[in-house]
């Protein structure tokens, strides 16, 4: 759990509850959506939280169930309850235009929220996003025993470079998945959109990046390849350049 006594609790209907931090500040807001295993307390979701302040811009970040500080536990999710989770958070905690930035796994709740919104949806910025990662990247490439351990057992534990806990990826959430595919033909978007990936990303291939690019149907499509740049891409000048293409964003969002 994410120690971080200040977040407010969305309480839903249906019983579970969404930890968040909104800052008031003019529109469009910037929602931020954290990664697969990730937070609203990561480096990229604190360093736009900062850059929002400091123009007076609206922000929005939250956790999905099972992640942070939110009801729930990790391994009962799936991609469609976290896309619930961040409908939920938009609808009940901003108003006006939406400026979405989604990193890794965020950028595939991203592209589905964004699909729920779309009478809202001012631009977006994925960092690293990787829609579809439960097929491409994790079946797609899963050993027979993998698999295996997947259909029969309901989970496999992968080891993790981020932490010392393995990664579980169940059965649930790669049959869920399937059900959100978006890499499979357009993705009906059309707002000013920037993609940020590091080519030496060794989780997500910058060439995933590619395909959202040619599926969005969006005209204004921008792709930023990093050539030393990693997965998380959290070093201060990534912070900054984060900052800097979201400023440009919310700017066209404006116009």
């Amino acid at each position: 759990m994410s120690g971080d006594p200040a977040a407010a609790i969305l309480a839903r209907a249906n019983g579970t509850s969404i930890a968040y931090h909104r800052t008031a500040g003019e529109s469009p807001c910037v929602v931020f959506f954290p990664g697969f295993r990730s937070d609203m307390q990561g480096g990229k979701a604190l360093a736009l939280e900062t850059w929002c302040r400091a123009r007076g811009q609206a922000f929005l970040r939250f956790d999905y169930s099972g992640h942070g500080q939110s009801s729930g536990a990790f391994e009962d999710g799936t991609i469609g309850e976290w896309v619930e989770d961040a409908v939920d958070a938009i609808a009940q905690l901003t108003d006006g235009p939406l400026v979405l930035v989604g990193s890794s796994m965020g950028g595939w709740i991203m592209l589905l929220t964004a699909l729920a919104h779309k009478d809202r949806l001012a631009g977006m910025v994925g960092i690293a996003p990787a829609p579809d990662f439960t097929e491409e990247l994790i079946w797609k490439t899963a050993t027979p025993e993998q698999k295996r351990a997947i259909e029969e057992d309901g989970v496999w534990y992968q080891p993790s470079e981020y932490s010392e806990e393995p990664t579980p990826f169940t059965r649930k959430l790669v049959e869920d998945g399937r059900r959100h595919l978006l890499l499979g033909g357009a993705i009906a978007l059309d707002c000013p959109t920037r993609l940020i990936h590091g080519m030496r990303d060794p989780d997500v291939p910058w060439e995933h990046s590619l395909r959202i690019a040619e599926n969005l149907t969006s005209p204004d499509v921008e792709l930023l390849f990093i050539k030393d740049g990693d997965h998380r891409l959290s070093e201060p000048h990534d912070l900054d350049r984060l900052c800097r293409v979201v400023g440009e964003v919310v700017d066209l969002g404006r116009s």
